[in-house]
């Protein structure tokens, strides 16, 4: 194909996508994306899939690590790394899982094991590596801790540097027994974590030193949300003044104020529709990366609720629900250029692709539906970083 018509056809796609064509030559033309999954019969580990991000077309490349319940992944900055939590509760004997390293090779996307560390913990479901590479953090569901793992100079892990372990319990008797670490997150400047306890009601945060891969709590600045809402996972607003907490017990948003290790709250939200009432929990929570959007996955009621930021004050406005192609939605991604949301439907064994608009944040089906054995996590990679 010539360069005329190669022309030609990127100008229709922009044209028909709504974007200008400098935007469209501007970004990527394909990224990689790592796939976490539960094990079954239809998944064995880490798969790689590739978007076309100027059309939208997903395409699988088939598995790229066989390994056990790598349910959640994190790369490193430089794009050389990839970490996975293995979500199990017996690595090498002890009464912890494991956090897998593996390097990237930047020509096919495939994945080789670097080594296995403990994650300081039972059951293992979130990771996050920080901002200058330094250090992996995971949060442990089943043991209600959190831990650093050190990064070596070849990317592989040291043994934890620091374990922080919760205590205590809320008002559900059936998931709220003891403390369940959901996820683990750093603020914008690398400063604190925080980390979002399903069992305690409550988003704990830690200074965080990266130099000495170290956590040390200070209680003053937790967050308490609402008893028996369950928080699950934490996410920042992209100017780093607002940062939003899915509860999954009670399908609701928390909006929080941030400055310098605090969160002060400022509205809680529902991700349901008026008068819905039959049993479902939320999963995911993501910003736009424009920062006018928020979306939450709802299981049960399985649909993508879409929420208006208020820009003057971070607080949230429901715009709709997408459950179209939307199945038990466990994580779901949204790509850089902000065009594309990609969604992980862990009961039908499928990732579906949408296509975002711009200007209300409505999710518009592409129909395009690749299959993955019980997908849990999505992570894209520029090609060459």
């Amino acid at each position: 194909m010539g360069k005329w018509l190669r022309r030609q056809m990127l100008l229709l796609a922009a044209l028909v996508l709504g974007i200008s064509p400098a935007s469209a030559q501007d970004r990527p033309k394909m990224l990689w994306v790592y796939v976490g999954t539960y094990n079954s019969p239809k998944s064995k580990g880490i798969y790689r899939l590739e978007l076309d991000t100027q059309t939208g077309k997903l395409t699988s490349k088939g598995l790229v690590a066989e390994t056990i319940n790598a349910t959640f992944l994190a790369l490193h900055p430089s794009g050389k790394y990839l970490y996975a939590v293995n979500e199990i509760g017996n690595f090498k004997g002890g009464r912890t899982g494991a956090v897998s390293a593996y390097a990237v090779d930047p020509a096919t996307g495939n994945l080789k094991l670097l080594n296995k560390q403990p994650s300081g913990g039972e059951g293992p479901c979130h990771i996050v590596v920080d901002k200058v590479g330094k250090n992996v953090l995971v949060a442990n569901y089943g043991g209600g801790s959190a831990a650093v793992l050190p990064i070596a100079a070849d990317g592989s892990l040291k043994e934890p540097s620091s374990v922080v372990q919760h205590r205590g319990k809320s008002v559900d008797p059936r998931r709220q027994k003891a403390p369940h670490a959901h996820s683990i997150n750093l603020d914008p400047d690398n400063n604190y974590a925080f980390v979002a306890d399903l069992g305690l009601d409550l988003v704990k945060v830690y200074k965080y030193n990266g130099d000495r891969g170290t956590l040390t709590a200070d209680e003053s600045l937790d967050l308490k949300v609402q008893a028996g809402a369950g928080p699950r996972h934490f996410t920042f607003h992209p100017s780093g003044k607002y940062a939003y907490v899915i509860n999954e017990l009670d399908s609701t948003v928390t909006v929080a104020k941030y400055q310098a290790g605090k969160l002060s709250p400022l509205q809680t939200i529902s991700t349901l529709p008026e008068g819905y009432e039959a049993d479902t929990t939320t999963a995911e929570v993501v910003v736009h990366p424009s920062g006018r959007f928020v979306y939450g996955s709802n299981r049960g009621f399985n649909a993508i609720t879409i929420f208006r930021v208020d820009e003057q004050t971070g607080k949230l406005t429901t715009v709709g629900y997408q459950g179209r192609g939307v199945r038990v939605p466990r994580n779901f991604s949204i790509e850089p250029s902000g065009r594309w949301m990609l969604v992980g439907n862990q009961d039908t064994d499928n990732v579906t692709v949408f296509r975002i608009d711009e200007k209300t944040g409505r999710l518009l089906s592409t129909g395009t539906r690749v299959e993955v054995g019980r997908p849990v996590c999505l992570r894209f990679l520029e090609p060459g970083k």
